[in-house]
């Protein structure tokens, strides 16, 4: 029986999508993406919700009318990517193409898409505290297990300067190097909390209550070079840490403050009687993403970095 390529690709998207949130140590980024509307392409809706604030009570007139106003902010996803995958149709036939492009694909995501989606949110993420630049929220110069420093007094002062101006759960992402310090300062004494990410629960270190998130250090950079897969130098894709960028111990914001969406656009396979370049299976994957910081929060995110400022 021939297989149905459209059956096919709309499962593979499903399945992709839903590991792309799952896998992702970000992926928790996407539950603030709810509210969103998204109708394909690059362009999604952000609601911006505005509100007045309380007023004296008259005993004769009632309450003061105050004002709700629900706008919808149009914005472009600037992170299109994609790539195009063929199989050979000497070596797949329609029993086992389905097995190899799956494993393929899925591959593909977790080795080079998700690491590159999670580096690009950190590092927008990273990029507006600094622009931001408030006060206290950003420390350079620590070094992870450095002579005289405390990684348990970094990780509960910028706990504390986040709670300091804003209110509910927080999280933490941490390099490998960092949490090992906090476990030797804190031998058998951290302790642990459920954190649920597309569905999935996870039992996670904590420090007050805070979710520690580990996440790679090639990931932990305040910025990234984007590779167009063309340019001499960039044919193998991906990112890099950017020429300015610098390395991130850990940082601290609110579950709220960041909106992160991921969407796969529609992906398209084509058997080797309709795919005309070669005798060969061929699979479309792009995918469209960005992260975004609502203005109001752009000064709730504490970041600790290992380079000297400059």
């Amino acid at each position: 029986m021939a297989i149905n390529t459209l059956a096919t690709a709309a499962l593979f998207q499903k399945t992709l999508d839903e590991a792309a949130v799952r896998e992702a140590t970000t992926g928790w980024m996407e539950a603030n993406a709810g509210q969103v509307i998204y109708n394909g392409g690059a362009e999604v809706k952000i609601p911006k919700m505005t509100l007045q604030g309380m007023a004296n009570y008259d005993r004769d007139k009632g309450y003061t009318q105050g004002s709700i106003t629900l706008e919808y902010e149009t914005r472009k996803m600037t992170q299109d990517r994609g790539r195009k995958f063929t199989l050979d149709a000497m070596d797949t036939n329609e029993t086992n193409f389905v097995v190899n492009a799956a494993g393929a694909m899925a591959q593909f995501q977790r080795e080079y898409v998700i690491p590159e989606i999670d580096a690009y949110r950190i590092s927008k993420l990273a990029s507006d505290a600094i622009t931001a630049d408030k006060a206290g929220m950003i420390e350079y110069g620590y070094v992870p297990g450095a002579t005289g420093t405390s990684a348990l007094r970094k990780l509960k002062a910028a706990i504390a300067a986040v709670k300091d101006s804003y209110k509910g759960p927080l999280i933490c992402h941490a390099t490998s190097t960092f949490i090992l310090e906090l476990e030797l300062e804190l031998p058998g004494k951290f302790t642990t909390v459920i954190f649920n990410q597309g569905g999935v629960d996870l039992r996670v270190n904590a420090i007050d209550g805070v979710p520690i998130i580990s996440t790679p250090s090639d990931r932990m950079y305040t910025s990234i070079q984007i590779n167009d897969g063309k340019t001499a130098g960039q044919e193998a894709g991906g990112y890099k840490k950017g020429t300015k960028g610098k390395d991130i111990n850990f940082f601290v914001c609110p579950t709220t403050t960041p909106i992160g969406i991921s969407k796969q656009d529609l992906m398209r396979i084509f058997d080797p009687e309709t795919y005309q370049d070669a005798n060969a299976w061929s699979m479309d994957y792009r995918r469209f993403h960005d992260l975004w910081v609502k203005d109001n929060m752009l000064g709730s995110i504490a970041l600790n970095i290992k380079d000297a400022k400059g």
